[in-house]
């Protein structure tokens, strides 16, 4: 009776040690866009440094707001959210910053940067970073934020993408110049 006891409980345990299931994050999937309005140190041509990220509706500093957001990141973050923003952010270092921008428990740390056009009302800088949060794993992702000047305000729309990306940059891309031709639009009036 003991042995069957013992091989019952052997067996048990070695069942357990097999077929047992680990638990593992997957990679994050999907884009986020967020925009508002940004000042700088210096004049948009010269600028080095983000002094302010500004938020839509709010008008929240330190915030930008999510205007579009796809894949897993949708799970927890909603078009109209803020994002707490960096700043100030010295863009023109190419260096890395921590915490970029956070919202709905996900975190976009960069890790370098670079400026691909800057004149006197443009300015579009790429990047390449991580997102983490929500029990994913980190997941690399591109970074490409684009300023432009409406009369006197600065805009900012900024798109983080994860890699692979299937086409959603581009169509949310679309949509977050879109908002922000809106915005000029309902701005000149």
């Amino acid at each position: 009776m003991k042995k069957t006891i013992l091989a019952v409980l052997a067996m048990g345990a070695l069942s357990c040690a097999l077929f047992s299931q680990q638990v593992q994050a997957a990679p994050i999937s999907g884009d986020v866009a967020i925009g508002g309005q940004i000042q700088f140190d210096a004049p948009l041509g010269k600028a080095t440094t983000v002094t302010h990220w500004i938020s839509v509706g709010a008008n929240n500093d330190g915030f930008g707001t999510v205007l579009g957001v796809t894949g897993d990141l949708a799970t927890f973050i909603s078009p109209l959210d803020e994002a707490a923003m960096a700043q100030p952010w010295n863009f023109s270092s190419g260096g890395p910053q921590a915490a970029l921008w956070s919202v709905g428990g996900f975190t976009f740390d960069l890790a370098s940067s670079t400026i691909v056009t800057q004149i006197f009302n443009f300015l579009n800088v790429t990047g390449v970073g991580t997102i983490s949060g929500n029990g994913f794993d980190s997941t690399p992702a591109t970074f490409t934020l684009t300023v432009t000047q409406l009369g006197t305000r600065l805009v900012f729309g900024a798109i983080t993408a994860t890699t692979p990306d299937g086409g959603t940059t581009v169509m949310l891309l679309g949509a977050a110049l879109g908002v922000l031709g809106m915005a000029r639009r309902f701005l000149k009036t």
